[in-house]
């Protein structure tokens, strides 16, 4: 089996390779790949059990993307994401049902249900994977890895109470929002306090490649804890990852340069795996679809009125909230816009501006389900408590494999034309962007002469004084000077372990002004992010650079 996956991984690496120099969507061309290759003959069924798909595939995928994600953004865009994540979820699996017990002749009610649960929320790593690439507005893709961040938890949690219900079993708490409600906040809970503790160990740890190791465990201790406990391990990893994510800022640059290269290595390794793994069960689904005696043109049929489903509840729900989203919003721009009685101290902050049209419909077609659905259908038991065979549990199989590869294949194929068609480039998010930008720029500008004026209050010798003002000049030189002065540094006469020194200090000054900005949600965490990318290089070199100077 190990060797298996290996050859499968790197297959999948090569055709993403092939993919980007085309142009094309490499997690797609893996999926199609796959469906072709599930058809040659003598080909083993590359079959992992739903513990390892949700368990040990999961875990690292969601982390890596939620210690990616600004929390600033999040929070501006919850009630989006809730909305999305959590509301539609549950719209979603009861439209399923209803379809279901109409298409597919004799399925009950309870198992349709339990059908809806499956095919009802969109896959993190498909939409992340292929909403990135795709290019999508800043705004529109927070709120798309938002919702897949936590619609994961909704639907699982909804499985669990529908396959306890069919199979006669008990869930943990047999009312679904009760239930929900105590996954959500105690897997929340666990996973802050695993991710807070992870980082106190962080920072007492001196080696980069401990803290690697340590970050590498937690998603895992996150999920496996939470779910000991019946509660959401999905956002118990969420919560992790956006503890580390926001405290990352406080670990050292030589983490921060090893852990980002490792996860976004992960990243590619299990993104290409999970699109080769969802290619390659075709043929297996429709043989055992023969086996258990299924009809496959009705099983066809109900495939393309559940997809058509979900991709009409997702329209449907989509626009009816963001109607009611600008009216909301409307209504709250008109009391800021009123006066006051009595001046406040700190004014109430701008609630964020809804979506566009032409981003809600871009929005409504990124349903696109994943690998969670196909583990979540394999995971349903063979038995009910009376010891009969779960009932239409292959036909759940087949429908949920089905709709899966249709969202893949329709929807995401045709989305970077949409987005392309729709020409979804927005003036304000990039006057955002910018303005963000000169932001970081002018207070790093502000901490370097600050930094400078302390140097030379604390250095009044003239050499000091000399450094001072060289470092002063480097700092406000532009990019077509840099050629011309990198000759004269070379005659500034300092010794080189006291410019670098010095050198420190600004990087310190600099990086600390910039993450206070952060903290005060002045500046955006995906800037500080791009900016601390960029000064952690600077850290390299000139500690690289130190070290030259000492041995000589």
């Amino acid at each position: 089996m190990f060797a298996e996956i290996l050859i499968v991984i790197i297959v999948a690496i090569g055709i993403s390779a092939f993919a980007e120099r085309s142009n094309f969507q490499p997690a797609l061309l893996v999926a199609i790949v796959g469906l072709g290759a599930s058809f040659i003959p003598g080909l083993h069924r590359l079959e992992l059990e739903p513990e390892i798909i949700l368990g040990i595939v999961l875990p690292p995928l969601l982390f890596s993307a939620a210690s990616d994600f600004s929390f600033t953004s999040f929070a501006k865009r919850l009630g989006s994401i809730v909305n999305l994540g959590v509301f539609l979820v549950f719209a979603s699996a009861v439209a399923v049902a209803v379809v279901a017990t109409w298409t597919v002749p004799g399925m009950p009610i309870a198992a349709a249900l339990v059908l809806g649960a499956i095919v009802a929320p969109p896959d993190a790593v498909t939409a992340i994977a292929i909403g990135s690439k795709a290019g999508l507005p800043s705004g529109l893709m927070t709120v798309l890895k938002g919702e897949s961040l936590i619609n994961d938890a909704a639907a699982l949690t909804l499985l669990a109470v529908a396959v306890a219900t069919t199979a006669g079993t008990h869930a943990f708490i047999d009312n679904t929002a009760f239930y929900f409600i105590y996954a959500a906040v105690v897997g929340v809970v666990l996973g802050l306090i695993i991710g807070h503790g992870a980082q106190f160990a962080r920072r007492r740890l001196a080696n980069p490649s401990l803290a690697t190791v340590l970050s590498v465990i937690v998603p895992f201790a996150a999920y496996l804890v939470a779910e000991e406990l019946h509660a959401s391990g999905v956002l118990s990893v969420v919560a992790a990852g956006f503890a580390l994510g926001h405290h990352g800022t406080q670990s050292g640059y030589e983490e921060r340069m090893q852990e980002r290269q490792f996860w976004r290595t992960i990243d590619t390794l299990l993104e290409t795996f999970v699109f080769a793994y969802i290619g390659l069960q075709l043929r297996f689904v429709i043989d055992d679809a023969f086996d258990a005696g299924l009809d496959i043109s009705d099983l066809l049929l109900a495939g393309v009125a559940i997809f058509v489903t979900t991709v009409a509840v997702r329209f449907a729900w989509v626009f009816a909230t963001a109607v009611l989203a600008r009216r909301r919003h409307r209504a709250v721009m008109q009391r800021l816009a009123e006066p006051r009685r009595r001046p406040e101290r700190r004014p109430p902050p701008t609630p964020e501006t809804p979506l566009t049209w032409k981003e809600n419909a871009v929005l409504s077609w990124t349903g696109m389900r994943g690998v969670v659905t196909l583990a979540a259908a394999a995971g349903i038991p063979f038995m009910t408590v009376s010891g009969d065979s779960f009932p239409y549990r292959e036909a759940i199989i087949a429908l949920a494999f089905l709709v899966t590869i249709a969202t893949l294949l329709v929807q995401g194929i045709s989305l970077p034309w949409l987005i392309e068609r729709l020409d979804l480039e927005d003036d304000d998010d990039k006057a955002y962007a910018e303005e963000q930008h000169q932001l970081a720029r002018r207070l790093a500008h502000e901490a370097n002469a600050d930094a400078l004026a302390e140097f030379r209050r604390t250095h009044t010798s003239p050499h000091a004084q000399r450094l001072a003002d060289a470092m002063a000049k480097r700092a406000d030189r532009t990019s077509a000077e840099e050629e011309e002065e990198e000759a004269q540094e070379r005659g500034w006469g300092f010794d080189p372990k006291e410019a670098f020194q010095l050198g420190q200090l600004l990087l310190d000054a600099r990086r600390k002004r910039l993450i206070a900005a952060r903290d005060a949600r002045e500046l955006d965490d995906n800037v500080l992010r791009e900016v601390l990318e960029q000064m952690d290089l600077e850290q390299a070199l000139m500690d690289g650079m130190t070290k030259g100077a000492n041995r000589l």
